[in-house]
């Protein structure tokens, strides 16, 4: 007979992980061929980020930043080294699209071990495990998301594998196989800490989940575990940490990503100076957690089979409750962090349905899908040992499966909702930068631009302009406070035609607000609708001149 660890990864494992890896690799392949990568800003930023680390005038880690977490960076740099997968958005997407194929590894393992009534899974806990990763990998909106750079595919998978790993170690516990708990342990740091340097979301899981094995711990009582324990602690504590460090050793402000002037809060602030009252949620928990509930919702299904499924969710975590199942409870954490973090962490959530009738942050949503994917699964699982005819069970897949179909049918048929915000968001924004792309590439190829990259990088990665041609806000020493006068950056706003053939200012922006113009000769300005004017100037600057 096959142990619960013999089984871990079989045959059935094997097969869900191809036909994930066949459903990734076709959705990716639809969005490419109909240009839709990039549509996110933030995941445009999110390769930029990375490929600077590579290609700037001042290359290297540094360049990495503060304000987002640097795995998701650091995962997709070997895959920029290819230009065409830079300027396409491949690079992006393939970190996302292992993280969309584990993960959903990850879903059938929970649930086929944490349902399976003894070392060998029955029939009805592999059913449920087969229609909870078909639920997980099916689903239009990760589908979309595993396609580009966005980091919320990423995050899910480290947490389901952390969840994963951490009810393998209460079985163990509860079995007395103390090294298979400990190995449980450590792996399920592992994974917390990469989830930790992956997106804020793991900070909050990691706390929740070392309190969770803390209380096992103290109750098991024995002294293997606590040492167990203690480097579990140590490996979860060390993502957090080293991302203070550095933030404290590069900006002289160990709390940078979350105070700091490229900050959610200090969005929020500089968002406000236009908004007549503040954003749904606001330091009010009920309406946030609503809010945040409604976007998941709105990534599983559309109008009222949303009822459905959040029935299913309820119906899921009390059984789970019931069975002694918690561990999978976990994958609710999601509702708390967003709850919080948009009533009082200036993370709004924008809903069409709901006041302020627009899109902004919907895919947070996403982040509940692992749940409902389980919760329905577990629902079905108890009907199906609950109904004593064949014919009964029959009909009973049939209609979940028919149910589930029938919800994501009518999401593709209205488009994601993920990718309605993305292209919603994006339509001034990408016109803006082709036609500023396509002005820039009549500029010689061996010149120097001054350009800030906060907003509008998509322009010289779709122009395929290496970012080592541009002096720009990055090409500084950030510990410099408030600013670094010796810097490359500093230094070119004040002379630019000292450091620079060209410089874009675009209306408001860094170069537009600081940049010395005395001298400059205007050559072009190019205007897109709903976005400000860019103007491109000549310097002047001698072909003599030093450069950095």
């Amino acid at each position: 007979m096959k142990t619960r660890q013999s089984y871990a990864w079989d045959r059935e494992t094997t097969l869900v992980c191809q036909l994930a890896a066949a459903a990734s690799l076709f959705s990716f392949l639809f969005y490419f061929r109909s240009g839709d990568l990039l549509l996110y800003g933030d995941a445009v930023a999110h390769i930029n980020i990375a490929r600077r680390v590579i290609d700037s005038q001042t290359p290297g880690l540094l360049q990495l930043g503060t304000v987002w977490l640097p795995l998701p960076h650091l995962l997709m740099i070997p895959f920029l080294l290819s230009d065409a997968a830079w300027r396409t958005g491949i690079a992006g997407s393939l970190p996302s699209m292992c993280a969309y194929v584990f993960g959903t590894v990850g879903i059938f393992r929970l649930v086929r071990t944490k349902l399976s009534l003894s070392d060998q899974p029955d029939v009805a806990s592999r059913l449920a495990a087969w229609f909870a990763a078909a639920t997980y990998a099916a689903n239009p909106n990760l589908l979309y998301l595993q396609a580009t750079a966005m980091t919320e595919v990423l995050l899910s998978a480290f947490f389901i594998w952390a969840i994963v790993h951490f009810s393998e170690f209460v079985r163990a516990v509860h079995a007395s196989e103390n090294d298979t708990a400990s190995s449980s342990l450590t792996k399920c740091g592992l994974c917390l800490a990469a989830s930790a340097l992956t997106r804020y979301d793991g900070w909050f899981l990691a706390g929740a989940i070392c309190l969770a094995v803390a209380g096992i711990v103290v109750r098991s009582n024995q002294p293997a575990l606590r040492r167990s324990f203690a480097k579990f602690i140590l490996i979860v504590a060390a993502a957090p940490v080293l991302w203070l460090t550095y933030n404290s050793a590069i900006y002289r402000n160990p709390l940078e990503f979350a105070n700091g002037p490229y900050s959610a809060r200090a969005i929020e602030q500089k968002t406000a100076l236009f908004q007549s009252e503040p954003h749904p949620g606001w330091h009010n928990l009920h309406v946030s957690f609503t809010y945040f509930l409604k976007a998941a919702q709105d990534n599983v299904a559309e109008g009222k089979l949303q009822k459905v499924w959040l029935a299913f969710l309820l119906i899921g975590a009390l059984a789970v409750w019931q069975r002694r199942s918690w561990p999978m409870l976990l994958l609710f954490l999601p509702l708390a962090f967003y709850t919080l973090s948009v009533a009082y962490g200036s993370v709004p959530i924008f809903l069409p349905e709901w006041w302020p009738f627009s899109y902004y942050n919907v895919r947070f949503g996403s982040e509940l899908i692992p749940a409902f994917a389980v919760a329905t699964a577990v629902s079905l699982y108890l009907a199906y040992i609950g109904a004593n005819a064949a014919r009964v069970r029959t009909a009973l897949i049939v209609g979940f499966v028919a149910f589930v179909a029938a919800s994501y049918g009518w999401a593709w048929k209205a488009q994601p909702i993920c990718f309605r915000e993305a292209q919603v968001n994006s339509r001034t924004r990408i016109s803006f930068e082709r036609e500023l792309a396509a002005t820039l590439l009549k500029l010689p190829h061996d010149s120097t631009l001054l350009m800030y990259l906060g907003d509008h990088v998509g322009a010289l990665q779709d122009a395929g302009i290496p970012l080592r041609r541009v002096i720009n806000e990055g090409n500084h020493r950030p510990w410099k406070r408030p600013t670094d006068p010796d810097g490359l950056w500093e230094q070119a706003l004040a002379n630019p035609a000292r450091y620079a053939d060209y410089a874009i200012a675009i209306d408001q922006d860094a170069v537009a607000q600081g940049m010395n113009k005395q001298g400059l000769i205007s050559m072009v300005v190019v205007h897109s609708e709903g976005q400000p004017p860019a103007t491109i100037y000549w310097t002047g600057k001698p072909a003599t001149s030093n450069q950095h």
